[in-house]
């Protein structure tokens, strides 16, 4: 599944302002913290507002809050704000002689679309910041695995 890129923007500031839900953030602090542009993150915090996910606070002083339930929410829930996630895919080709080969893709491709939609459904926002803290990509190994030898045969 590949997001567009205000789905990435989106999922940065929310994620990144239900870190703590009582602090308030402006567009410039959160753009500047993933080097995106200030004005395409205001329109998706305007849909995230409009979203129910974020409050915005106008004036000096004012930025962004989140406001949704951390432990309700899931990425699949903000996502789908940005993105068509349908499950209904791309027809199947006609059923002629020859057409096997392309059925079989489709019938992976859609499998692998079906279980992206079920994984991003089953994490939360609160998951996905207790996830970020325990940071386990940290823990793998930085060299290039070394190509195992077979011998005999």
């Amino acid at each position: 599944m590949r997001l567009q890129k205000a789905t990435e923007i989106a999922l940065y500031a929310v994620l990144e302002l239900a870190i703590d839900p009582e602090r308030q953030l402006t567009a410039v602090e959160i753009a500047e913290r993933y080097g995106i542009s200030t004005h395409h993150l205001a329109k998706v915090l305007r849909d995230l507002g409009r979203g129910g996910l974020v409050d915005s606070v106008r004036g000096v002083g004012g930025g962004y809050r989140f406001a949704g339930d951390a432990k309700r929410l899931t990425l699949m829930d903000v996502i789908s704000l940005f993105e068509d996630v349908s499950a209904d895919t791309d027809e199947l080709p006609p059923q002629e002689a020859g057409q096997e080969i392309a059925r079989g893709l489709r019938f992976v491709l859609t499998e692998l679309d079906t279980q992206s939609v079920a994984t991003l459904r089953s994490i939360t926002i609160s998951t996905m910041l207790k996830l970020i803290v325990r940071r386990p990509w940290a823990t793998i190994a930085l060299e290039p695995r070394r190509p195992t030898v077979r011998r005999g045969r």
